[in-house]
């Protein structure tokens, strides 16, 4: 077959009517892909890739392993590389435990560890289906360290104590969180015991196991929260920060993420489906921006984090600038060999129309509380020294958080995130 010279492709694709391109190009440097598929998308085709070379060795047919471009060519910036030694040395030869390692991130994070060689690997999550399919993918890998698969919810303290015990666990990375902002804000109650509640059994399971490191998976959402789910974390790396002033054993630790691409419930997975079915695309609103990463990036910031650790850290990773979810879209659309729909181009295929905020969510993010950023050996990772509350008020705080909780109390529920949470207020109202 001829081959033609990357610069003729736009008259390659007019001449020919081409309607697809594959990019075969799996090894290309991530800034020269980007470029290609900027100009791509200026064409009007629908653009799919080919994996790694490792992954069409696994002997399936190449045309199941053509898909759609990846979530990481979306990012708007290169991916971060954050794969150190220093992350192997400090989880080789370990007892691992994750919670909900069935989960989106909790599933990648069990999958980076492996690459560690830890001695053990004990996945915790109250999920039976999703603990299931983590254990059997795992069990598919020649390499997989010793696995061993507990049901379980982290709100159960006698349930955690006693598998930490049992296995012997050295460091836990707690992912086991309800995140979906208006799913937890209908469920206020159910998403408080679970990301507060679960997190302080897990943490005091830790310190009395003399387990060495805690290390909590966070989310940006916690700074200045407007929403039951950024308190409920913000309140939970609260209990955290409270433990590691009370406990010289053990080191507790959080890192705070941006909106993970790709993960179980995040804009991409839902814009495709809805290019799918013809359209629209919904948006909340058209300036909404949020900082982004790619979940290979989430999850080794999760590890080497952990790693550099000394306690009572959040750590957050340098992402660059926020993104708007509008241009996150167009990119989908055009990306999928579409035009989108609007007063310029009444002949689109693909409509984008706006719904208005949902309850509790914000127009902008942010990674920071304070100012007070510190350095780490690693130039993308940054270090937040967050003010922190005294143990009595932890304490005072997470009873009258049980109180409501056992009363089946939403306002005094809030009440107490918002007494105990800075910046808190529904709606954006300190």
């Amino acid at each position: 077959l001829r081959v033609a010279m990357p610069s003729a492709l736009p008259e390659l694709i007019r001449r020919k009517n081409i309607a697809q391109v594959i990019l075969a190009m799996p090894s290309v440097r991530l800034s020269d892909r980007r470029q290609i598929l900027s100009d791509l998308r200026d064409t009007g085709v629908e653009v799919q890739t080919l994996p790694s070379f490792a992954e069409l060795l696994d002997g399936r047919d190449l045309t199941e392993q053509i898909r759609p471009v990846s979530p990481d060519d979306l990012l708007g910036r290169a991916a971060v590389d954050l794969t150190s030694t220093e992350v192997s040395a400090a989880y080789t030869g370990k007892v691992i435990m994750v919670t909900g390692a069935g989960g989106s991130i909790g599933s990648e994070l069990v999958r980076q560890i492996v690459e560690t060689r830890p001695a053990k690997l004990v996945l915790f999550d109250q999920s039976e289906f999703a603990l299931y399919e983590i254990d059997k993918d795992l069990h598919r890998m020649a390499d997989a360290p010793q696995v061993v698969a507990r049901l379980g919810s982290v709100t159960d303290p006698d349930r955690v104590a006693r598998v930490i015990a049992e296995q012997g666990v050295e460091i836990i990375l707690h992912a086991a969180a309800y995140k979906h902002v208006p799913m937890v804000e209908m469920n206020p109650l159910e998403g408080a015991r679970n990301n507060v509640i679960g997190t302080q059994v897990v943490a005091d399971a830790a310190a009395s196991a003399g387990v060495e490191r805690f290390i909590l998976v966070s989310t940006d959402k916690a700074v200045r929260p407007t929403n039951v789910m950024g308190a409920s974390k913000r309140m939970a790396e609260l209990i955290v920060q409270d433990r590691q002033t009370r406990n010289s054993d053990t080191i507790f630790t959080m890192v705070r993420f941006g909106n993970v691409l790709g993960s179980s419930g995040s804009v991409i997975p839902l814009f495709r489906e809805q290019i799918m079915a013809g359209g629209p695309i919904t948006l909340t609103h058209r300036d909404v921006t949020r900082y982004f990463m790619t979940i290979p990036e989430a999850t080794q910031l999760v590890l080497l984090a952990g790693s550099f650790a000394e306690g009572g850290e959040v750590f957050v990773l340098d992402m660059g600038k926020p993104v708007k979810i509008i241009d996150l879209a167009r990119s989908l659309v055009e990306l999928s060999g579409l035009k989108v729909r609007d007063a310029d181009t009444p002949e689109g295929d693909i409509e984008i129309v706006t719904t208005g905020l949902r309850p509790g969510e914000k127009l902008y993010e942010e990674l920071l509380i304070g100012d007070n950023v510190i350095a780490t050996p690693h130039p993308k990772i940054m270090r937040a020294a967050e003010d922190k509350l005294s143990g009595g008020e932890t304490a005072r705080r997470l009873d009258e958080l049980r109180g409501a909780l056992s009363g089946d109390d939403a306002e005094g529920l809030v009440a107490a995130l918002r007494a105990a949470v800075q910046g808190y207020g529904p709606e954006g109202q300190a």
